[in-house]
This record gives C-alpha cells, sequence and structure tokens, in this order.
C-alpha cells in the first residue's frame, strides 16, 4: 500500500499530519452533526462556509493576498472573523425576525458570495493584479497547506466545542428536540441557538483547509443522519455520528492517498457510501 510507504518514508511527517488534521475535524463533525439534524439546519454549512468567500473579498481590498510572509495569515483571519459574523447573523436574524434558519441561512450565503465577487472584481479593476492566494483553495480545500500550525488550531478548536457541548448538553439537548418546550421550562433558546451557530462556525473553519467550504457541510450533515438512521437514544446517536465520521474522513483520506484522488471529494464520497450502508440497518431495526 502506497500509504505504509509514505510513512516509511519521506512523507512521513506530510501523511501523519494530514491524518491528525482529518481526526480532528471528523470528531468535530461527529460531535456536531446529530445537532444540525435534529435542528434541520443541514444548509448551515454552507451559509457559514460560502460566508468565506465574503472574507475573501474583503482580504483581496485590504491587499492580503500575497503567497508569502505573514499575509497568509492575516487573510485567513479576516475569512474567520467574516465567518463568525456570519454566523452570529443567522442567528440574531432568526431569532428576531422569526424567520427559518433555512431562510436567513440562504441570504446570508448569496450575499456574501455577492459581496465578495464585487469586491473582488473592484480589487481587479484597481490594480489588475490578480491574488496570490487562489480563493479555489479557500472554497475547494488544499490537503498541501496543511500543517503543523494548523494540526495545533484543529485540536485546540476540538477540546474547547467538546468542552462547551458537554457543559451545556442538557440544555442544548433539550433545545434540539422539542424548542418550544425548553422556552417554557427557562431554557434560553436565543442563546443556544448563538453558541449552536458560533460552534459551528469555528468547525467550519477547521475544516476548511483540508476539505473546503464547498464540502464541508458533509462533514456536519452525513454523519449524524447515518447515526439517526441507526439509532433514537441521543447518546448511542452521538457515539455512532463520531464513529461514522472518523471511519468516513480516515477511510477517504486512505482512499486519496491510495489512488491519488482529490481528499476532499474522497471523504465525503466514503461518507455517502456509510450513510447509504444505513439504510438496511434502518428497516431492519424498525
Amino acid at each position: 500500500m502506497k500509504l505504509f510507504e509514505y510513512l516509511d518514508g519521506s512523507m512521513a511527517s506530510f501523511i501523519l499530519t494530514a491524518m491528525g488534521v482529518g481526526f480532528a475535524i471528523a470528531l468535530l463533525g461527529g460531535l456536531l452533526s446529530p445537532l444540525v439534524v435534529l435542528k434541520r439546519m443541514s444548509f448551515v454549512g454552507q451559509g457559514i462556509s460560502h460566508s468565506a468567500f465574503g472574507g475573501v473579498g474583503v482580504a483581496a481590498i485590504l491587499g492580503l493576498t500575497a503567497a508569502g510572509g505573514w499575509e497568509p495569515y492575516a487573510f485567513h483571519g479576516v475569512i474567520t472573523i467574516f465567518c463568525l459574523l456570519a454566523a452570529t447573523g443567522i442567528a440574531v436574524v432568526s431569532e428576531r425576525r422569526r424567520e427559518s434558519e433555512d431562510t436567513v441561512i440562504g441570504i446570508f450565503l448569496v450575499g456574501a458570495m455577492a459581496f465578495g465577487a464585487l469586491l473582488l472584481h473592484v480589487r481587479h479593476r484597481l490594480t489588475g493584479a490578480t491574488a496570490g492566494i487562489g480563493w479555489e483553495s479557500v472554497l475547494f480545500g488544499s490537503i498541501t497547506e496543511v500543517g503543523e500550525v494548523h494540526l495545533a488550531l484543529s485540536w485546540g478548536v476540538l477540546v474547547l466545542v467538546a468542552l462547551i457541548l458537554f457543559t451545556i448538553r442538557h440544555q442544548v439537548i433539550f433545545w434540539a428536540f422539542d424548542e418550544p418546550a425548553a422556552a417554557a421550562f427557562g431554557i434560553r433558546t436565543s442563546r443556544m441557538r448563538l453558541i449552536t451557530m458560533l460552534l459551528l462556525g469555528v468547525a467550519v473553519l477547521a475544516s476548511m483547509r483540508l476539505a473546503g467550504v464547498v464540502l464541508t457541510t458533509a462533514l456536519l450533515v452525513l454523519p449524524g443522519a447515518a447515526a439517526l438512521q441507526l439509532s433514537r437514544r441521543i447518546h448511542t446517536v452521538w457515539f455512532l455520528s463520531l464513529l461514522l465520521s472518523v471511519v468516513g474522513v480516515l477511510g477517504g483520506f486512505v482512499l486519496a492517498v491510495e489512488t491519488g484522488l482529490p481528499p476532499g471529494p474522497s471523504m465525503v464520497s466514503a461518507m455517502i457510501l456509510l450513510y447509504v450502508l444505513s439504510w438496511p440497518a434502518s428497516l431492519w431495526r424498525r
């Protein structure tokens, strides 16, 4: 197998780093996916992730698209701020305007992409320069950019999200299953919505470098959807979601290494296969 050959050669450090990042984002997706599916917010990954395109436009206008030096860090910092602002905006607008999350997410998605496209066009007209950091690497991911810094950040984000979810686990589960009843029992549903959106935002940001924002949605939907096919007990669902997410991400990564296929689509394909395989198990359980 090529994977073992690489692990024995000069690419061992690179492969282990990429697998470490993949394991972290798999656990992130597995933790949050049941909430996304239960609250019918499957579109949220697309909404928050595509908001990154607006951040690309802002970074371009600020001249932060050079490929070397400190500018790549500033480039991704602008995207991070833009995505977190989008997540906060989705939570606030859906709460204040009494609109469904899907409606607000759709508005933010198209608005952010249009805003980013306009800014990129303005920058090109003003300077005639092309970006050193391509927006394609943001939208579709680039495993060649994964390094030790991103590995540490991915695991740091995972620990932070896990601690927050553990702290509010009772309230967030009640809110996910029955929001009106949770509000009647004194749970601040607006706070739960905002926290959930921000957690999803940081998960999307942690996943962008390896899987790309276009493909990150799969991490937030497929593990939870497959787990809910296999069980209705919330603790079992969470365990299965984590397991299926890890198997899908690492299995897709191995497939990419062995075949030379792009890693992001390979991981998504592996998770879709696991979801399809959950159907017969769901029929048997019923």
